[in-house]
């Protein structure tokens, strides 16, 4: 019993990551706009902003846990399947 459901976990993980691609693809490119923002906003004011760089910091912390999940390193599904995971980073 307990190796079907190894198996049935290994098989999900293709719809998983199908749809998790998607969404962490489609707001990536939200992302690199933020850098932009930030990038030219820090151009002429010499600081940046701070709330578009931890909402970056959101996206990198969910690739993170998608990437974890793809290469087996852990069971715990990515967003939407599961909650936003807190922030990795620590910004000053």
């Amino acid at each position: 019993m307990k190796q079907s459901k190894n198996f049935l976990e290994i098989w999900m993980r293709i719809p998983i990551c199908i749809v998790s691609g998607i969404i962490l693809y489609v707001w990536g490119y939200l992302i690199y706009l933020f850098a932009i923002i930030n990038f030219v906003y820090g151009i002429f004011t010499g600081k940046r902003l701070q709330e578009i760089a931890e909402l970056s910091e959101v996206w990198n912390t969910q690739m993170y846990s998608f990437l974890r999940y793809n290469t087996f390193v852990t069971n715990q599904r990515p967003f939407p399947f599961e909650n936003l995971k807190k922030s990795i980073s620590v910004f000053k």
